[in-house]
């Protein structure tokens, strides 16, 4: 195990991301400018793509993280059985739900049940496949529905905060389902679709369209809240924001039985952009 990993184990997670997160809240210009400047440039930002390439329209660090992009600068596939990716970044793995259980790297996979802190729920989809897209710094981190479906539950389940580097991912057993996470349950015509948050040190933060900050606070148990008899259903449209991180990490889908192929093109590490094929539906 490599030191920075090992390190992990011992550091004090939610205290570091707690301070990240109002780190990344300051309003001081010289400062907040510099945090930007530093990011966009180590980590080769695109500019031309944000909405607003101008310093003075991010009010502090996390408005920059999470800027929106310009008008056409992310398309849905036109394909009419195409499933959408839901965020940029890459594909830290992808494949089929087998026995329960998902691949995370060389030697190492975890349970859907655990991922979804639901033993029931993680039966819908086994037999299903799953794709897990990585959003490094440089990302847009703003997360778009892969496919129309009324929000039916979310859960926030309580855990750590590993990096989610790929380092990290090939040495700490089950991190995606260690970490702290936001789990989305929709209900779409071809069956149940999850969409799961996944938070990473330093990096924690979670906000959705329908309720705002989920993450923070953390959670020392797991919080259900259930949106199937809600006054006013939550309904999403393909392609449309649903969520978004601030502060960036992993976003994991999962797909039932029967309901979908995974675009051929998908393979770790291959970089993805939103509104790309993620998979196609077959029924």
């Amino acid at each position: 195990m490599s030191p920075f990993v090992a390190l992990q184990y011992l550091l004090p997670h939610r205290l570091l991301s707690s301070l990240a997160l109002r780190i990344a809240r300051v309003r001081t210009p010289w400062f907040k400018n510099a945090m930007i400047r530093f990011i966009a440039e180590r980590f080769g930002v695109d500019w031309s793509e944000a909405a607003s390439s101008s310093l003075d329209d991010y009010p502090h660090f996390n408005a920059f993280f999470t800027r929106a992009l310009k008008p056409g600068a992310r398309v849905a596939d036109a394909q009419a059985d195409a499933i959408l990716m839901p965020a940029d970044g890459r594909i830290s793995q992808c494949g089929p739900i087998r026995h329960g259980r998902m691949f995370q790297a060389k030697g190492i996979d975890f349970s859907a049940a655990e991922l979804l802190a639901d033993a029931e729920l993680a039966k819908r989809f086994d037999g299903g496949v799953f794709a897990t897209v990585y959003l490094s710094p440089r990302d847009y981190h703003r997360v778009h529905l892969p496919w129309s479906g009324r929000l039916l539950e979310t859960r926030h389940v309580p855990g750590r905060l590993f990096s989610v580097g790929t380092s990290t991912v090939a040495q700490v057993p089950r991190v995606f389902a260690r970490n702290e996470r936001l789990v989305c349950l929709f209900e779409t015509d071809f069956g149940p679709m999850a969409v799961v948050m996944v938070g990473a040190l330093l990096v924690s933060g979670v906000e959705t369209v329908w309720r705002g900050v989920e993450i923070p606070a953390y959670a020392d148990r797991v919080v259900v809240r259930d949106y199937r008899d809600a006054t006013d259903p939550v309904r999403l449209d393909r392609f449309s924001e649903m969520a978004r991180f601030n502060y960036g990490s992993t976003v994991i889908v999962l797909l039932p039985p029967g309901a979908a192929a995974l675009a051929d093109t998908l393979v770790s590490e291959v970089p993805v952009r939103v509104g790309q094929l993620l998979a196609r539906r077959l029924r």
